[in-house]
């Protein structure tokens, strides 16, 4: 009940008409970076925030949530309209949303896909009403060691749990930790990692960082892949809007199987790309006779739009109330936190509340601005689309370079968007993943000056680690995480060459 004053407390101030102008702009804002290929919400929140500076923080955050909302919804218009997914976490989509616009169904279908990822995002919502304030709470018993065992945990979650190979996750970790550890110490006052470039001392822009890996890396990726638009008709009828979503109700058990992916992906470093996967190979096994997946299955596109937006949401609960964010875009708006002055983690329900509940009460309203500002602008972005690569992807090249201009007005910030550009390009192409590198950037710093904290309370000791039962407890889950799935892996393989050999012989 406490939660709830709060949240009505939150509505006051998310439900002005300065705040839902911000959320309109935002989530317009977030079709575009959606709908356009090369760009994504992390890069599009990251152009975002130089500015938010002049911004109240309740303001620049609602407006970042907002675009990062409809960013989301905007990757879902073309995956279904021109098999082209303009967020990672919206190609599950295609595999479905594609063949029944193809049908002459585009309505259907994307009614299908932004009705699911409204109640995905509302679950989320809810699931973050419920749980912030218990999180915060449990939060304010951590000390030092407490904090680097959660920062520890977040870092083997990628690894152990994340999709890619764990010893990529672990470089992308291991170079994002050397990022943040670049200029001066904050310690001892010694210089780390400039190779005598003055411009170093003051360390890396994290914004920089994410820009050149998300913006530049990903026009790369684009060029070579060489993108050619083909859409279908773009013409929404309110007629099959109505007639969908009285269909909608027919697919309740996909709908909440979705939901509780998408929740457990979102709060653990899963993430929405991911958890969309899942759902749908979810879906799949457990669906009826019917139309095959892949030829235009309603449930194809519910499956993947429910969990994708519901782990969407779900991404900003650890980031609020733990300061551990689980994708990439929750770092990106945390970084932005710490930019404006403010420190995600339980101290800000106690010390901003008004921040946090207005936060999260325009987390329900922007969502319903989503999903009917993206019904009404479907036309407009499809008829975007249609401009060629050639002249959008030179126009979002000077986007990002003049929002990296803008952090700190330094002609060295170009060469490094250019430098990190390259870098993401060259982790796309060998399949490291880029999340933990944003993560380590993030959490860099707090890691480190946790564990500086904790040796210092201890002489040096790490069986700090093992103090008491929580910080205990966290670190001895964080290394199972690591362990755990090697040794699954590595008893599965000898079970086979066991199984193989008697073949052989």
């Amino acid at each position: 009940m406490e939660n709830f004053g709060l949240l009505l407390d939150g509505f006051q101030i998310a439900l002005t008409p300065s705040h839902i102008a911000i959320m309109v702009v935002g989530v317009l804002l977030g079709l575009v970076v959606g709908v356009l290929p090369g760009l994504g919400a992390p890069n599009g929140v990251s152009l975002l925030i130089p500015l938010t500076f002049s911004m109240e923080p309740v303001s620049a955050i609602i407006l970042l949530a907002s675009m990062y909302w409809g960013a989301l919804f905007g990757g879902s218009t073309t995956s279904i309209l021109f098999n082209i997914p303009g967020e990672p976490s919206s190609v599950a989509t295609t595999f479905d949303g594609y063949p029944m616009a193809r049908d002459g169904q585009a309505t259907r279908a994307l009614t299908l896909a932004f009705m699911s990822a409204g109640i995905g995002a509302l679950v989320g919502v809810i699931v973050i009403t419920l749980l912030s304030s218990w999180a915060a709470e449990f939060a304010l018993r951590f000390g030092a060691p407490e904090y680097f065992a959660v920062y520890f945990l977040a870092f083997c979650a990628f690894i152990g749990m994340g999709s890619a190979a764990p010893a990529k996750t672990a470089v992308s970790l291991l170079l994002g930790l050397a990022l943040s550890s670049v200029g001066m110490d904050t310690i001892t006052g010694s210089l780390r990692l400039t190779f005598g470039i003055s411009e170093l001392i003051g360390g890396i822009s994290f914004l920089v960082v994410v820009i050149g890996l998300f913006g530049i890396g990903e026009i790369l990726i684009t060029i070579q892949h060489g993108l050619k638009f083909r859409g279908v008709s773009s013409r929404v009828d309110l007629r099959d809007v109505f007639r969908t979503i009285a269909e909608l109700p027919r697919y309740y058990a996909t709908l909440i199987r979705s939901c509780l992916v998408g929740t457990w992906m979102g709060i653990t470093p899963g993430g929405p790309t991911a958890a969309s996967f899942m759902s749908y190979g979810i879906a799949r096994q457990w669906s009826r006779r019917g139309k095959p997946f892949g030829t235009g299955r309603p449930e194809g596109i519910i499956a993947p739009e429910t969990a994708d937006h519901s782990a969407g949401t779900c991404a900003m609960l650890p980031m609020l109330a733990l300061g551990v964010p689980s994708s990439a875009t929750a770092a990106v708006m945390m970084g932005g936190l710490m930019i404006w002055g403010l420190t995600p983690g339980p101290m800000l329900f106690t010390t901003k509340p008004d921040f946090v509940w207005g936060l999260i009460a325009s987390m329900y309203v922007a969502n319903i601005v989503g999903v009917i500002l993206v019904l009404a602008t479907v036309p407009m972005f499809a008829a975007l689309l249609r401009i060629p690569f050639a002249i959008i992807g030179p126009m979002i090249v000077a986007v990002c370079f003049v929002g990296a201009y803008t952090v700190s007005s330094a002609t060295f910030d170009l060469w490094l968007v250019l430098a990190f550009g390259i870098v993401g390009y060259v982790f796309n192409k060998l399949q490291y993943p880029i999340a933990p590198l944003v993560l380590a950037m993030v959490l860099g710093h707090k890691a480190e000056n946790a564990f500086h904290q904790s040796m210092i309370m201890s002489d040096g000791s790490v069986l700090v680690f093992w103090s008491n039962p929580l910080v205990g407890s966290i670190i001895t889950l964080a290394l199972a995480l690591v362990a755990v799935p090697q040794l699954v892996r590595f008893a599965t393989r000898l079970r086979r060459t066991e199984v193989d050999e008697p073949l052989v012989k």
